[in-house]
């Protein structure tokens, strides 16, 4: 399997750090979303919950995967994902 670069833009380093703060588990799931994406971002095995969100463009954040409460919003640019935002999603959704 290809192995792929994952690196993150200033604005996503920020929001782990102010979310840890009050969910220390997001370092956790963090190391967990870095692994998953290194070797299948494009989710082709089907076993991880990314989704190629709709009328989005790329450079905007094509892609979410969650993980628990998390959500993740990433671009791929050829062998390389740019992780853009980082955020809680809402317990009421559900």
């Amino acid at each position: 399997m290809n192995q792929f670069d994952v690196q993150a833009t200033t604005h996503f380093e920020r929001a782990p750090k102010k979310l840890a703060r009050a969910h220390p588990q997001i370092r956790d799931e963090y190391e967990r979303i870095l692994a998953m994406l290194g070797g299948d971002p494009y989710n082709r095995t089907r076993r991880y919950p990314i989704k190629k969100l709709e009328g989005i463009r790329a450079g905007d954040g094509q892609y979410r995967i969650r993980m628990r409460r998390f959500r993740f919003i990433y671009d791929i640019d050829g062998q390389t994902i740019f992780l853009k935002a980082c955020a809680l999603g809402r317990e009421d959704t559900y």
